[in-house]
């Protein structure tokens, strides 16, 4: 659902006159008060062993829980892409991050709460200080290393996640 629909009054005084101002934002009639929705920060990891396998996760939480995923999340306020890369892997997985490389950006949408969120996703490619004792935590339900030969990311559940897999292996089968 569009934002648009949930926010009827206008957060800065209260108006029930926060009207449609552009496609992308809401003005307040009453106090001149602008809301403009912007993607949210959020990053994603690629971490591949040394057997050249590719660490997925399994998704513990909606929206599409039960689905394939990559460890990631919300980039928090006050913290960089990095640092939040380096806080879901620890979250996520109980491991350290010792090098992560930025690769490149695809927007999505995240549903949560009845509301369709637009993201900026953000892939890393991490370098984990130990690959072999990872422990599913947080919205991790399982984890688990798959030949790049056999990724197959129809199996991913968020849009840019699964784009960005279909990227990432195309490219490293070809080098």
């Amino acid at each position: 659902m569009h934002f648009s629909t949930l926010f009827t009054h206008c957060p800065a005084c209260g108006s029930d006159k926060f009207i449609p101002h552009n496609v992308k934002s809401k003005s307040c009639e009453s106090c001149g008060f602008v809301y403009y929705v912007n993607a949210s920060a959020a990053v994603a990891s690629f971490i591949v062993n040394a057997q050249g396998e590719l660490l997925v996760c399994r998704r513990g939480k909606e929206p599409v829980k039960g689905t394939l995923d990559l460890p990631g999340g919300f980039v928090d306020e006050n913290e960089s892409a990095e640092e939040a890369v380096s806080r879901e892997i620890a979250e996520e997985l109980q491991a350290r991050v010792t090098k992560a490389k930025y690769l490149f950006s695809l927007p999505n949408e995240y549903e949560y709460s009845g509301m369709t969120v637009p993201t900026l996703d953000m892939f890393y490619e991490c370098t984990l200080e130990d690959t072999t004792n990872l422990k599913p935590s947080d919205d991790v339900a399982d984890c688990f290393f798959v030949p790049l030969k056999e990724v197959k990311p129809e199996l991913f559940g968020l849009k840019s996640i699964r784009k960005a897999v279909g990227m990432f292996v195309s490219e490293r089968l070809v080098d």
